[in-house]
């Protein structure tokens, strides 16, 4: 994984990552070892982090198997199931889904009522945000997840003002309602994380939201 030059997003090597699967695999058989005692054990920052590494690796490692054969991770779905609800990761001991790691454990579990995790949580598309070149861990998990979001903000070619109107990923606007429900409404999160360097720009006025194409391409270096 690298940063692209101006740091707001990240691109991968799929071709070395698959000439180097083991360690990945590895860490997924470490990862799938854990019961779901032991994760109830685990304090609310450990489960967040367990469950957006979980996420991500999963991704990598589907994607890493089939980059030659797909442009984007939609390829990896069918006409009748989007690859997102295919139940092809161990978990608990069960076969689980990318959504339900990330719709049923996460967002509507009832513990982690944090928008963040948007920013966290990995689709392998050029128009998500960042993949980390590190993985998220509970001492430093908020550090994280805000430079998560002040980079993915900070990327002008997928959230930007002009004039009065905000545009920005159609991430905010399948999730709306969990960044709505942290602050009031979109707008209003969206004021409260904008970068500094432009955060002179916002004011109290009110403005129009224009959601931005989303570009679904795999997240490859070339």
């Amino acid at each position: 994984m690298s940063w692209t030059s101006d740091e707001h997003a990240s691109t991968v090597n799929y071709v070395t990552l698959s000439s180097d699967i083991k360690k990945l695999n590895q860490y997924l058989t470490d990862l799938a070892d854990v019961s779901q005692t032991s994760f109830d054990k685990f304090s609310r920052k450990e489960q967040l982090a367990f469950l957006i590494n979980a996420y991500n690796a999963y991704t990598l490692q589907w994607v890493t198997q089939e980059h030659q054969n797909i442009k984007s991770i939609k390829d990896l779905g069918t006409l009748f199931q989007s690859p997102w609800k295919k139940k092809r990761f161990l978990l608990f001991g069960e076969l689980v889904s990318l959504d339900h790691i990330e719709h049923d454990l996460i967002r509507r579990s009832g513990n982690f009522d944090d928008p963040r995790i948007h920013m966290a949580v990995n689709c392998a598309s050029i128009g998500c945000p960042a993949l980390r070149p590190e993985a998220f861990v509970a001492a430093r998990i908020d550090e994280q997840l805000n430079d998560g979001v002040y980079r993915f903000l900070s990327d002008e070619s997928r959230n930007r003002i002009e004039g009065s109107v905000l545009y920005v990923s159609k991430i905010f606007r399948w999730y709306e309602e969990d960044f709505a429900k942290n602050s009031g409404s979109l707008v209003q999160w969206l004021k409260q994380h904008w970068p500094q360097k432009n955060k002179s720009e916002l004011n109290d006025n009110k403005y129009e939201i224009e959601f931005l194409d989303y570009d679904w391409s795999l997240n490859k270096s070339f």
